[in-house]
């Protein structure tokens, strides 16, 4: 996934969710808990392995860390825990199951011990079936937030995973470089030619 697509999509979850700085502030609670140390409770060892490779496959490292580093599979686990209700928990963990279930039909083994191209085609064949159950939602219905949205495993995990990538320190500090208190504040900055000409 192109990290300008995961923007576009981390955008659309704050919508739905709540206001940008209210999620913001709540995302921001989550990523002190887990750098505190709060232990997995919702995630058995074997389903924390399989959202830890699913989230580096949707954000991998690149120049800048990846989905892993950031911790993302603990930031998931206490959303599951302590802000999903116990629909929302069962249809992500039912769907971390199907993930499974689909691996072992095509390669006969558990998709965490599939090799990193049968994964990726697996997460494929999920986002076909996200776009598909998109598509069969009327148009007119599509933005208007979280109700719109297909309730499909791979949307969950998807949101979760730029969530918390992007609010965690080295999503927001590395990759955008988001400063919550700037350094300095420049009042009177020169506009460059280029800038001018294109408007900004």
């Amino acid at each position: 996934m192109e990290r300008r697509d995961a923007l576009k999509l981390l955008a659309a979850a704050a919508i739905s969710s709540a206001l940008p700085r209210e999620l913001w502030a709540l995302a921001q609670e989550a990523q002190q808990k887990i750098a505190a140390g709060v232990p997995l409770r919702t995630l058995n060892p074997h389903q924390n392995s399989t959202v830890t490779i699913i989230a580096d496959l949707i954000i991998p490292a690149t120049e800048t860390p990846g989905a892993k580093a950031a911790r993302v599979n603990e930031f998931i686990d206490l959303i599951l825990t302590e802000w999903y209700d116990d629909d929302e928990k069962r249809r992500f963990l039912d769907g971390l199951a199907q993930i499974d279930v689909r691996s072992r039909e095509l390669y006969g083994k558990d998709f965490v011990d599939c090799a990193e191209k049968q994964q990726m085609e697996v997460l494929a064949e999920l986002d076909e079936q996200l776009a598909a159950e998109r598509e069969s939602i009327p148009p007119g219905t599509r933005e208007r937030g979280e109700a719109a949205h297909p309730k499909h495993f791979f949307y969950m995990m998807k949101r979760l995973t730029l969530l918390g990538y992007y609010t965690s320190e080295i999503g927001a500090e590395q990759e955008l470089q988001y400063e919550i208190i700037p350094t300095e504040h420049a009042g009177c900055v020169p506009v460059s030619e280029g800038a001018k000409s294109s408007g900004r």
